[in-house]
């Protein structure tokens, strides 16, 4: 939506005419069909999220004959949404734009040639598309996948970012089998948290590393709960034997870095011989360094991953199969990370405690 048209809150709804019922619900008889006002954050500039976002409220917008409306119903606030409006991710919607990147809605209207969707339907973009952080969205039919009504809506907003990006990582870098082992830096973030569930549930251990801080061993605990092998804080790691502290463990064939400097060093001393660092964050802004005795005699690899450029491939549609697995395993309580639902008319508060200004805080989910 390149074009932002701001509206008093006052206004009415104008624009729903010449439609026609189907028995799928409501369809375009023209091309007249256009989406409600939507309410949405937006950003004319980049910079720091608390300065350049506001909220407006915004006309409809036509829905043509492939286009879908949906009733946006829940979308988180992500790191790299915060970096999109920063201006320092790689990749940025033109400016004017919408925030939010991932999210879960509900059909509301449909286009005459759309095929597969119906008023009624739950969904997500997959891939990933900016513009979810607003209370409607009109998008072509290929950008929504459909998901099972019984997804909780907090799973289902933050299902395709991290927990997928999780699952990929652990299956597309090195051959695991039940009983091996991976060593994983950032532990208690979301990715973390997943990575040490799906590793559990096939039967693979996970060594995990977080920074020290003020209340490290509840974070112990935590982590423990969700199936956690070894935990092992940053200052725990200054020793000259790292692999001495591990008991009957075998030693790592992959690992995770998404926080850089000595943290990633830290994951690569656990490797073993031929081992794998996946990196896919770096949250310390400082770069890894790798000593040329790991790659002579420890031979090992270095790689990276980013989930946007694997699904802007032809493996959509093997995500969205992995999207569903990952939603069922949710459904079942398999897979779970503290989050807190917040309304979207309380958006400045949610956004402070996603940039940490009130201490550490549960992932923050807009609830329209």
């Amino acid at each position: 939506m390149a074009l932002i048209m701001m509206r008093s809150v006052a206004t009415t709804r104008r624009g729903f005419f010449k439609l026609k019922r189907s028995s799928s619900g409501i369809r375009a008889f023209s091309s007249l069909l256009t989406s409600p006002p939507s309410k949405a954050v937006v950003y004319e500039r980049h910079g720091p999220a608390d300065a350049v976002t506001r909220v407006i409220e915004m006309e409809g917008v036509e829905v043509k004959e492939k286009d879908v409306c949906v009733k946006m119903m829940a979308a988180p606030i992500n790191p790299s949404d915060i970096n999109r409006i920063e201006g320092v991710y790689p990749v940025r919607p033109p400016l004017p734009a919408i925030g939010g990147y991932e999210g879960v809605g509900e059909v509301l209207s449909v286009g005459s040639a759309v095929k597969h969707l119906s008023p009624g339907d739950w969904v997500i973009p997959s891939p990933p598309s900016s513009g979810t952080w607003q209370t409607y969205i009109v998008k072509e039919e290929s950008v929504w996948h459909k998901i099972s009504k019984d997804s909780p809506i907090e799973y289902a907003a933050t299902i395709t970012v991290n927990p997928l990006t999780a699952l990929r990582m652990l299956q597309d870098f090195v051959t695991l089998n039940s009983g091996d082992c991976i060593v994983q830096n950032g532990a208690t973030s979301i990715v973390g948290q997943c990575i040490i569930q799906l590793a559990r549930h096939r039967g693979i251990h996970s060594i995990n590393i977080i920074r020290d801080r003020v209340g490290s061993d509840e974070a112990k605990e935590m982590l423990k709960r969700l199936g956690a092998d070894e935990v092992f804080t940053e200052s725990q790691l200054e020793v000259k034997n790292i692999k001495g502290l591990l008991t009957n463990l075998p030693e790592p064939a992959l690992g995770f870095n998404c926080v850089g400097g000595n943290s990633a060093s830290l994951v690569l001393k656990f490797l073993r011989h031929g081992g794998t660092m996946v990196t896919y964050g770096g949250m310390s802004k400082k770069p890894i360094t790798v000593s040329t005795s790991s790659f002579i005699f420890k031979d090992l690899s270095l790689r990276g991953f980013w989930l946007q450029k694997l699904m802007n491939s032809d493996k959509v549609n093997e995500c969205r199969n992995l999207i569903d697995h990952l939603l069922c395993l949710a459904r079942e309580g398999k897979l779970k990370y503290e989050m807190e639902l917040v309304a979207f008319d309380d958006f400045l508060t949610a956004l402070d405690k996603a940039l940490g200004k009130l201490g550490s805080q549960p992932k923050q989910v807009l609830k329209f």
